[in-house]
């Protein structure tokens, strides 16, 4: 497939402000699953100065440094990705990572460790995790089907444009949460069993029918044999071709796409978006 994506974000202040240095996570990854073929970034007003630099999951990061004393702050990135993974089940497990709970060799597990459980795992994900684990017959592909589908089917997708995501425990008791909410209930059962798992920002071609589109958020699995996988549970879908990724990190706050301070005392900006995107034909 192959899509063209405009994304544009307006930030208003009621007064002029000063801020900090602004992380903008724009960029579309370039790996074996996508490819960029041209990209765009437009800042008004012109920063003062702008970096690009290769984030900790190798995708792009800019950084750039706002003019003093702007009312507002508008960024526009357009951009055209291939991508490439029509079937996502394309692969082949090492023959000891077909089972949980899954045990990675201690030198993968040190690499791996930001993804795995940092903390207690919550209670309820591990309930479930156990639940799903006796169903699957302790088997990692059907498992994660099986999560898949159960956090699809038994929650509603609901639409929360502000605020950092729900503890697994509170999505899954009230059944529902926004694309953000579901996935950090998926990437919580996963480390309950061992699985390296990450939140991942990006796009879905979803229904182009659809008066207004947001930032979309899935998971990824590292499965050995496979590499990063991803999984989908607010659609029910391993990801494919209709996916297009911007930044992979072990949590959600370090995915958003723009992050910085507003230095002026007592003063918060007001954001407006848009998302654009567009099939097109292949070149």
């Amino acid at each position: 497939m192959r899509y063209r994506i405009r994304h544009s974000l307006h930030y208003t202040y009621p007064q002029p402000v000063q801020l900090s240095p602004q992380v903008v996570r724009l960029h579309p990854r370039s790996d074996c699953a996508q490819a960029v073929e041209c990209y765009e970034l437009q800042i008004d007003p012109p920063p003062q100065r702008l970096y690009s630099n290769i984030a900790l999951d190798g995708s792009t990061e800019t950084i750039l440094l706002p003019p003093a004393g702007i009312t507002a702050l508008y960024l526009q990135m357009e951009t055209v990705v291939r991508t490439y993974r029509d079937n996502p089940f394309d692969f082949l497990l090492e023959p000891w990572a077909v089972t949980l709970p899954l045990e990675y060799p201690h030198r993968l597990r040190q690499e791996l460790q930001p993804y795995l459980a940092t903390e207690p795992p919550d209670p309820a994900a591990i309930a479930l995790a156990q639940e799903l684990w006796l169903a699957s017959d302790a088997q990692v592909v059907p498992f994660l089907w099986r999560l898949n589908q159960t956090i699809h089917d038994k929650c509603t997708h609901i639409i929360r444009p502000t605020g950092a995501a729900w503890p697994a425990g509170l999505t899954w008791q009230r059944r529902e949460g926004a694309c953000r909410d579901l996935t950090m209930l998926f990437i919580a059962v996963c480390r309950a069993m061992g699985l390296a798992a990450r939140f991942v920002s990006g796009y879905h071609e979803g229904d182009p029918s659809w008066p207004h589109r947001h930032l979309h958020a899935w998971a990824e699995v590292y499965l050995p044999g496979a590499g990063w996988r991803g999984y989908d549970p607010t659609h029910g879908l391993a990801v494919n071709d209709r996916y297009v990724a911007l930044t992979a990190r072990p949590y959600p706050q370090d995915t958003l796409p723009l992050t910085g301070q507003v230095l002026t005392p007592g003063v918060t900006g007001e954001l407006t978006y848009n998302i654009a995107i567009t099939p097109v034909s292949a070149a």
